[in-house]
């Protein structure tokens, strides 16, 4: 059994999605080329940064409020982004590695196990269907169901009241600074989760978080750093 310092007083275990549950947020930077192509968009310096964290319907006003040439609704913008990732992620998104043997040792072991996720609802779910594991989650929540996104704690402390678990009982894994925001401004214990997306944001990531790793093995192995 599965038993080591991260894990003591923990009951519920709650995941970020993209870049932490899955290998998908490589998906997005071209999703934002073929749409700033043709729209004929100009990004301004650091505008990607400033959406980092964001739910998916403050990233589709983000952008409206960017480019006023924009003449869609923001749900329309959200649909045609959802178009656009939608195979992508049907067919070519894997679970991050060790992930899933986690998750099932953490269900063996009675603990409660939720997504709190930035992404759109149609993306969570069909991706979760996809690779066939919807049934391995107490709950999923999206950041647009409580409207804000990270680093504001609601989307965590949503999960964790769906999940029945107190704040300070549960365990966080992010990949991002936002998203380790998110889950500390909750209460949370927090577990940075090595992302190529992220590379650039390792040192932030280990100043915010409690706990990083490599890929899911380290848990089992012992071999996380302990911040």
């Amino acid at each position: 059994m599965l038993q080591n310092g991260m894990l003591n007083n923990i009951e519920g275990i709650i995941f970020d999605m993209d870049g932490t549950l899955v290998d998908s947020m490589w998906i997005w930077p071209a999703v934002d080329v073929d749409f700033f192509a043709k729209y004929d968009l100009v990004p301004p310096e650091h505008f990607h940064e400033g959406m980092e964290g964001m739910s998916y319907s403050e990233t589709a006003q983000y952008f409206l409020d960017a480019f006023p040439k924009l003449t869609q609704t923001r749900q329309e913008v959200m649909d045609e982004w959802t178009q656009m990732a939608y195979e992508k992620y049907m067919t070519q998104v894997p679970l991050k590695k060790g992930v899933l043997e986690f998750i099932e040792e953490m269900r063996r072991q009675g603990k409660k196990i939720g997504i709190a996720t930035s992404n759109g609802r149609e993306l969570v779910d069909g991706t979760l269907n996809a690779l066939k594991i919807e049934s391995l989650f107490d709950c999923v929540i999206t950041a647009c169901e409580v409207g804000v996104g990270k680093p504001a704690p609601d989307v965590y402390l949503k999960a964790a009241s769906e999940i029945g678990i107190a704040p300070f009982r549960c365990l966080v894994f992010e990949d991002v600074p936002m998203g380790i925001l998110a889950g500390k401004n909750a209460g949370m214990k927090v577990c940075a989760v090595e992302d190529d997306f992220s590379k650039a944001q390792r040192e932030k990531k280990r100043e915010l978080a409690d706990y990083y790793i490599q890929d899911y093995n380290d848990i089992r192995s012992g071999k996380y750093e302990v911040l």
